[in-house]
Formats: structure tokens, C-alpha cells, sequence
């Protein structure tokens, strides 16, 4: 490297992007179910929150299926921030498989094929096998290297418990899992005796004393007890969907990763479903049902609504939560008008779980969780207007505001948002009903305005209802 360069040294940092609900951290409920009035980025909505820690309490139960749950409300009132709530407090056990209604269109695949394989993604199976594994400290290990450099390597480890120790003569497949998991001796390691694999469980507490071989990262353990050689219980857990893409010939495994996994078919379906039904009756396996939750619902139409109907009377059906913003409307594929624009004898299966519009302290509140998320220091009299633009507005507009004024303060090198980043970023970007109110005033200067014409000719053309909802 010539004299002056410099060597530009970058720290590998995980990028962690921030979402519309990635400040909600569960339900925010206590040991007896009750909601917290703000608690685990939750706000307010205490019976709706009270409700889903039912439902995910029945859930972790994974004794009943096929229960249908809609969460409905009026648009901003945390309808969504509830599901994801109840997704992270019933933790990465649980299968959470989360979609949109109109996803279902714009997929190559039918839409039933859609529905199955996401009820599928949504219902884990435990398996459990009994395997051999070595467990034990390591006290010394020696690998010898050919001195030309190419061939077999050697190698030999002296593991010990508390009771014994012994030698082992290392193959040259253990050898290379030893050097990619970095062994040293005062490891505690478990080696797998049908696979090989090695794993490495920490460091032995003899060796807490060697500060330098150490990091801050290190976990110290106790050195096993008993013999070295033992038979241990491994449970693994998998979805009834990748069990699908395994067994469908046409795909094969590699599917689960380039997520190509196409239509698969119903004879495949059917006969895992009798195999994992013998695995239960034998005691190799455990049905863990988890949720499917399904966001816009009103978007499905009578097609996938009679699917839906028909799936979750199946034993192998996860619970299902639908959430909506709709009234009385129509339902998609018919001329028929239905509550939230589900089918009636859908509604019959389900429980409603009814959220309420927030409050102004709780907008504020809202909005004060924002701000730390997306790391910005707001002012209170700029929080207090932020709050007042919520109440006349809607929440999802203010929150909009919160990282526009933020760049805006930056821009002027300022540490905190105040009131006047506020009212600019305001009056730079409108929200829904003044731009109706620009759009109800400027019509005529619009193209397809009502009374307008095409290409100067006198055609007249379809009406914009402006602001009707």
C-alpha cells in the first residue's frame, strides 16, 4: 500500500428497518389478563386488548382449532397493532403466518391454493427423536496437519465430566466441524453421534479466570455431570406447509428457499395429514395450531369466504383473526350486502372483538411512543399541535408528520422538533379532507371533472364523487 492511503475499516452493522408497528412489543396485559393503560407500546383499547390476551391464552392451549376471531373498527383505531401485538406475545413458538386480503389476486396460483397453503404455514408440528450425543469438557485437543499440506488430517480430544474422561480419535469430517466452530480446550461441546455435528455450548467455569481468552460475548457453564456418552430427546419444529413442499416431488426442498413452491396437490395433503395423525397416536409428534391473520378482510371474496367456511371445521386448521374497517357493504363476488362484507353464516362462526376510536391523551401518548421509535426529540407544545393535527385529521397522517418535521429540524441542525417544523411540514403535505376541499374547489381545472370533455369534443364523462366515502 503506497505511503499515505489510508485503510478504510467499516463496522458491519445489522440495519433494522422501522415500521408502522414495530414499537408494539406485545399486548401490554398483566398476569390476570387485565390491559395496561400504556404498556409494551400499547395504548388504550383495553377490552380489545383484554379479548386477543384471551384468545392467545387459548391458543398457547393448542387444544382447540378452527376458531374464527374478527377484530373490526373504525380506519386508525390499532386494529392491525393489536394482531401484531398478539403475534409477539405468543413468541417465535408459535407459527404467526400474517396476510393481506388482496394478496390472494396477485399471486400465480388459485385462490384457494393461496388460502390452503397460508392455513398450512399457520400450524406447526413438534417431532420429537431420541439421539446419542457426546457430551463433556474439552481438556485437550491436537490436530495434526500433513506438512505438504494436502490429505487426511489426525486428531484427538480428551472430553471430561465431573465423574470421568476419555479420549477420542477424531475423523476428518469432526475435525473440520471443530475448526469452523473454533474449539479450544474448556469448551463444553456436545457432538451428535448420528450426524457429527458439534456444538458448542460455552465456556467451563474453571476457565473464567483467563481474561484474555475471553470476550464480553463469552457464556460460562457448569461442566457436565455423569457419563459422556447419553441419550437426549431433540424436538423439532416444522410447519404442515414446508412438510408439503418436502414431500411434493415436483418441487423437492429447495422450494422453501426460493419460495417457488407453486400449486401442490390434494393427494400429497392428504396423505401427511394421516401421517402426522399416526405420529401423534404414537407419541413422535405434537399438532401445535397457531394463527392466520388476515388483514383487510372485506377484499376476499364469496369464493375464498365458502373456502374459509368449509377449512376451519378441518381438525388441521389454525385460528383464524380477520380484521376490517367496513360497514355494511357488499360482498365481493355478489350483489349482496353484508356487515364488514363477510358472509352471514361466516359472521356466525366468528367472535367480535370491537375496537374504539382513541381519545386525545391517548393520540398523545401514541405519538410520544413514535417519536422515541423513530428516534426524534419533539418539543411538548410541538407534541401538543402534532396532537391537536391527529384529533382534526387522523393518527396515521400525524404520524406521517412526525419523520418529515424531524428531517426538517435536521436540515437547520437543530437537536429538538418544534412547533414551527410542525406547522411547515403541515402546510408542505395535505391530508385527505383538505385536499377534497381543494379538489371540491378547483374541479373544473381537473381533468375528468364532471361537465369536462375529452380531447375538446362535448363526451361527457363519469362523475368524480369527491370525498365520498
Amino acid at each position: 500500500m503506497a505511503e499515505g492511503d489510508k485503510l478504510e475499516v467499516r463496522e458491519i452493522t445489522r440495519i433494522e428497518r422501522i415500521g408502522a408497528h414495530s414499537h408494539i412489543r406485545g399486548l401490554g396485559l398483566d398476569d390476570v389478563l387485565e390491559a395496561r393503560n400504556i404498556s409494551q407500546g400499547m395504548v388504550g383499547q383495553k377490552d380489545a386488548r383484554k379479548a386477543a390476551g384471551i384468545i392467545v391464552q387459548m391458543v398457547r392451549e393448542g387444544k382447540i382449532a378452527g376458531r374464527c376471531v374478527l377484530i373490526a373498527g373504525e380506519p386508525s383505531t390499532g386494529k392491525t397493532a393489536i394482531a401484531v401485538g398478539m403475534a409477539q406475545a405468543l413468541g417465535l413458538e408459535t407459527p404467526f403466518t400474517s396476510m393481506s386480503g388482496s394478496e390472494i389476486y396477485s399471486l400465480e396460483m388459485s385462490k384457494t391454493e393461496a388460502l390452503s397453503q397460508a392455513l398450512r404455514k399457520s400450524i406447526g408440528v413438534r417431532i420429537k427423536e431420541e439421539t446419542e450425543i457426546i457430551e463433556g469438557e474439552v481438556v485437550e485437543i491436537q490436530i495434526d496437519r500433513p506438512t505438504t499440506g494436502t490429505g487426511q488430517k489426525v486428531g484427538k480430544v480428551t472430553l471430561k465430566t465431573t465423574e470421568m474422561e476419555t479420549n477420542y480419535d477424531l475423523g476428518n469430517k469432526i475435525i473440520e466441524c471443530f475448526m469452523n466452530a473454533k474449539i479450544q480446550a474448556g469448551d463444553i461441546i456436545t457432538i451428535d453421534k448420528a450426524s457429527g455435528k458439534v456444538n458448542k455450548l460455552g465456556r467451563s467455569f474453571t476457565r473464567a479466570r483467563d481474561y484474555d481468552a475471553t470476550g464480553v460475548q463469552t457464556r460460562f457453564v457448569q461442566c457436565p455431570e455423569g457419563e459422556l456418552q447419553k441419550r437426549k430427546e431433540v424436538v423439532h419444529t416444522v410447519t404442515l406447509h414446508e412438510i408439503d413442499v418436502i414431500n411434493s416431488r415436483t418441487h423437492g426442498f429447495l422450494a422453501l428457499f426460493s419460495g417457488d413452491t407453486g400449486e401442490i396437490k390434494q393427494e400429497v395433503r392428504d396423505q401427511i395429514n394421516n401421517k402426522v395423525a399416526e405420529w401423534r397416536e404414537e407419541g413422535k409428534a405434537e399438532i401445535n395450531p397457531g394463527v392466520l391473520f388476515i388483514d383487510e378482510a372485506h377484499m376476499l371474496d364469496v369464493e375464498c369466504f365458502s373456502y374459509l367456511n368449509r377449512a376451519l371445521e378441518s381438525d388441521m386448521a389454525p385460528v383464524v383473526i380477520m380484521a376490517t374497517n367496513r360497514g355494511i357493504t357488499r360482498i365481493r363476488g355478489t350483489d349482496y350486502k353484508s356487515p364488514h362484507g363477510i358472509p352471514i353464516d361466516l359472521l356466525d362462526r366468528m367472535i367480535i372483538i370491537r375496537t374504539i376510536p382513541y381519545t386525545e391523551k391517548e393520540f398523545k401518548e401514541i405519538l410520544k411512543i413514535r417519536c422515541e421509535e423513530e428516534d426524534c426529540q419533539m418539543s411538548s407544545d410541538g407534541l401538543t399541535v402534532l396532537t391537536r393535527i391527529a384529533t382534526e385529521t387522523s393518527l396515521r397522517y400525524a404520524i406521517q408528520l412526525i419523520t418529515t418535521a424531524n428531517l426538517l429540524a435536521r436540515r437547520r441542525r437543530a437537536t429538538e422538533v418544534t412547533i414551527e417544523d410542525v406547522k411547515k411540514v403541515y402546510t408542505l403535505f395535505l391530508d385527505e379532507s383538505r385536499s377534497s376541499r381543494i379538489l371540491k374547489e378547483y374541479q373544473d381545472e381537473y381533468l375528468f371533472n364532471e361537465g369536462g370533455s375529452i380531447g375538446g369534443s362535448n363526451t361527457k364523462v363519469t362523475p368524480m364523487e369527491v370525498g365520498d366515502n
